[in-house]
């Protein structure tokens, strides 16, 4: 199966997504969220708090599993989609679009960054 993963963004080996810029947008892959199924339920900080590269910042539970999602960038929360908490399948509908889930007044990225071809390489 082949998975989309756009060039114009970063990824952790985590499955996690970020924008570049100056506030960027945070999400989950298409790969993450295939291989969670269903998302039943998301947990995400809100508007203020202080999120950091490569620490937790919120948690995502599929009919499968529960799993963590860990920061790409660290920097202040300044979005929320909060449009998850009542449609978390958004997600699984449209990872990199409807599906988005912070939005991160740029500090620093973590050091884990992978480029689409290395992120590709790794899911392959």
């Amino acid at each position: 199966m082949s998975f989309d993963v756009p060039d114009e963004l970063r990824y952790l080996e985590s499955h996690e997504w970020t924008t570049d810029g100056d506030v960027v947008r945070v999400g989950i892959t298409d790969f993450a969220q295939d291989e969670l199924g269903d998302v039943v339920f998301v947990e995400l900080p809100a508007e203020g708090d202080e999120v950091v590269a490569g620490d937790a910042f919120g948690v995502i539970e599929s009919i499968k599993a529960v799993s963590d999602l860990y920061a790409p960038v660290s920097g202040e929360v300044v979005g929320v989609n909060e449009e998850l908490f009542d449609r978390p399948e958004l997600v699984n509908d449209d990872p990199y679009g409807d599906g988005w889930m912070l939005e991160v007044a740029f500090e620093e990225a973590s050091g884990d960054l992978l480029d689409p071809d290395a992120y590709a390489d790794q899911i392959a």
